[in-house]
């Protein structure tokens, strides 16, 4: 058997139920036996000392199911003879449960044409993305059965929202089950928190291929970037959803509900939509103004947005929609993602070099500009913005909450993401990691070639363009 690093153990510790949520009895080590079908854990109690260990086999569909789980060890040595031959080396598959269905392979056309997009995915510089992203469509509890056919086909990306959902979650030790056909995700924590979720992606109203599709050119006037055509379209995604009425269903009703709403309204528009959508939920925005010398950010309150339509802006500002307890958003939907997270912690494939370029949100306060940056996702000084020592999933995770919410969500139920809230009248943030990134781009380049430096983008300083 191979110890494994723990970043990927991370990564087949998210098909546990509560990822990587294990109390009190933390792992101290994991293993992989030769044949790649059993995963093998030891924990260790903070309380008493004593040991334990945690076994994973791959069932025939490759999905992994927990097969042993024992405690009372004196010794890590103990733990560990007793856990290998429960790895089952060169030994057949777990064979599936009664009355569960075998998991089609993701890599499995059947008679379909993939899309562009998962087409990208066998290329040799994104092939770790699409390991991971099989490890995280493995991971669900209880994919809807057109899965595997959305994801390689038209609605790959509300597909790979699903699967970056999951992995937020269960990197914050979070219970995730899927026990309904809606919403998809129950959420629960240790301390009884718990939501309902559903995933939603904001659509262009025109068609386009996501594969190489230019970028389109960013609004640059205050109006327009907090309520033009971007909050609109976030407007009509959650209008869509909430018409829906899940909180009526009897396993929601009267529970907290949120809706997970990721970016693909226009080629790379994650990259600027973010104030669009608080521009939409609170009908507030910010300029700057100079006062008695000095610039500063102002509100700019907004009933409607742009455009004839005159939509409503303020999804939160009353108790229209109190049944909606918050909204989950992330400017990181994206293959990019994939590969950074493992990059990060694995170091990039041989020959290849990953690049990250974007900006930092400035916690200085009074601060009115962001901070440029460009790093090497394999650089130490990437590393170190995290305090895991690589990128997690949570990084750009952001939880608007709704001030008018019937049944708040808990900040403690999501732990690890930022959050947006109101407290005496005024907008308050509170984050968990130090670096919160407002947009960003990753280019992946032959390590041949010169690394890229900062200069060589047009990366504006101002965190609204």
């Amino acid at each position: 058997m191979r110890e494994l690093h723990q970043r990927e153990f991370d990564i087949y510790a998210l098909a546990l139920p509560r990822g990587h949520g294990f109390g009190d009895r933390p792992p101290i080590g994991a293993w992989l036996s030769d044949d790649g079908f059993g995963c093998g854990i030891v924990t260790k109690d903070v309380n008493d000392t004593s040991f334990g260990i945690i076994v994973m086999r791959r069932r025939v569909d490759s999905v992994w199911t927990v097969t042993v789980k024992e405690h009372g060890f004196r010794s890590r040595a103990e733990a560990c003879a007793y856990m290998e031959p429960c790895l089952k080396d060169g030994s057949p598959r777990e064979a599936l449960p009664p009355g569960i269905r075998a998991r089609p392979p993701l890599h499995d056309f059947e008679e379909r044409t993939p899309n562009e997009i998962f087409k990208l995915l066998v290329d040799g510089a994104h092939s770790r993305a699409a390991w991971i992203l099989n490890q995280l469509y493995l991971a669900l509890p209880n994919p809807d059965q057109n899965w595997v056919s959305d994801c390689q086909t038209k609605n790959f990306h509300t597909r790979l929202w699903e699967a970056q959902l999951l992995a937020s979650f269960r990197e914050q030790g979070l219970l995730v089950t899927q026990p309904y056909e809606s919403p998809d995700f129950h959420i629960e924590n240790r301390l009884g928190g718990k939501a309902w979720i559903e995933a939603v992606t904001a659509n262009p109203t025109v068609a386009y291929s996501h594969f190489n599709a230019p970028p389109v050119d960013p609004p640059t006037a205050r109006e327009e970037i907090f309520f033009g055509p971007a909050a609109l379209r976030f407007a009509k995604t959650l209008g869509n959803k909430l018409d829906r009425h899940y909180n009526q269903l009897p396993h929601v009703y009267e529970k907290p509900f949120m809706l997970a709403l990721a970016d693909f309204q226009a080629p790379a528009s994650m990259t600027w939509s973010r104030e669009g959508l608080i521009g939409y939920l609170y009908g507030e925005g910010a300029q700057e103004i100079e006062i008695n010398g000095h610039l500063q950010a102002v509100a700019m309150p907004r009933k409607q947005l742009l455009g004839p339509t005159q939509f409503p802006a303020g999804l939160f500002s009353d108790s229209r929609h109190s049944e909606l307890s918050a909204v989950l958003f992330s400017n990181a939907c994206s293959i990019a993602k994939l590969n950074r997270v493992l990059a990060s912690g694995l170091g990039a494939p041989e020959g290849v070099r990953y690049t990250r370029i974007g900006a930092f949100f400035d916690r200085t306060p009074g601060a009115l500009k962001n901070i440029p940056f460009c790093l090497d996702v394999t650089s130490d000084e990437y590393r170190r913005l995290w305090p895991q020592g690589y990128e997690p999933w949570s990084a750009e995770l952001e939880v608007f909450h709704n001030p008018y919410a019937k049944y708040p969500v808990p900040f403690g139920l999501l732990p690890e993401a930022t959050h947006w809230f109101e407290k005496d009248g005024e907008k308050v943030c509170r984050s968990f990691y130090a670096t919160s990134v407002l947009w960003s781009k990753t280019l992946i380049t032959d390590v041949r070639k010169p690394a890229p430096k900062l200069e060589d983008f047009q990366v504006n300083s101002d965190p609204e363009e």
